[in-house]
């Protein structure tokens, strides 16, 4: 066993962008071998870093290459952590449970890589609870952005009844017989210890991560005087469609770059 963070095994991806080299890493989070994603541009640099904070769980929502190659290409280093019990990685994932300490150790691996003071969170989906917990945990990150992102995970249970069961399994049981599984997980009783400025990004129309989620957010965020700005689109679900995607990724990629110092 090595310390967390340390790096064990690094091999070169195939890159769907011949400006982005994509490498697989295998670094040591609590005792385990966890895995992720590094996407550099290939031009000789110093870049300032994203830690990406992948949504689902297990196969659905796994991370992209395409997707963070094209983050890297707006001029970041950008590493994505698969969380444990993910592509080979050891452990189970476990929801934004201990697995929130994969994500919390990739920052450390991300900084062997990029500018180690400009250092962002950009989440997606389940992600958001993991980048949320991180910028509580740590206080080196520059700015965090959060995309159709999970901020309340009673409002999860709530709302995601196929989800119910994966849940019950991965947390112990549902908030009224394991209070304690949520409330290990509840970021918003913590909210208070971040310090982070905040972009939510959020599609009225989701679904699958309720425009609730970003309104408590916003609303905790507000209550403990954490600046926060919010982009919100009316007419979107989850999924944005593709032209406004990239434009959206483009336009929250500059507004991290203007972070910086703040």
């Amino acid at each position: 066993m090595k310390p967390n963070g340390t790096i064990e095994k690094v091999r070169t991806y195939p890159s769907p962008n011949p400006k982005i080299v994509l490498k697989e890493i295998t670094y040591w989070s609590c005792g385990l071998r966890v895995k992720g994603m590094l996407a550099s541009p290939k031009k000789v640099g110093s870049y300032e870093g994203i830690l990406y904070c992948r949504g689902g769980m297990q196969s659905i929502g796994m991370v992209r290459p395409a997707r963070i190659a094209q983050i890297a290409s707006e001029g970041f280093i950008v590493f994505a952590p698969y969380y444990r019990g993910n592509r080979g990685g050891e452990g189970k994932d476990e929801f934004a449970g201990e697995d929130r300490w994969d994500a919390i150790y990739a920052v450390d691996v991300l900084k062997q890589y990029c500018i180690p003071e400009l250092i962002h969170l950009f989440a997606f989906s389940r992600g958001g609870i993991m980048a949320l917990w991180i910028a509580i945990l740590r206080n080196d990150i520059t700015s965090l952005v959060t995309w159709a992102g999970v901020s309340d995970i009673y409002l999860t249970y709530e709302e995601r009844l196929d989800m119910r069961k994966m849940m019950k399994r991965v947390i112990g049981g549902m908030p009224t017989k394991y209070p304690l599984g949520y409330e290990q997980r509840d970021i918003l009783t913590r909210i208070e210890e971040m310090k982070v400025s905040t972009l939510i990004i959020h599609g009225e129309q989701d679904k699958n991560v309720s425009f609730e989620h970003a309104k408590v957010l916003e609303q905790a965020l507000i209550g403990n005087s954490i600046p926060v700005e919010t982009w919100y689109y009316p007419e979107f679900t989850h999924f944005f469609p593709s032209r406004i995607n990239r434009r959206v990724l483009k336009d929250a990629c500059r507004w991290m770059k203007n972070q910086r110092g703040v």
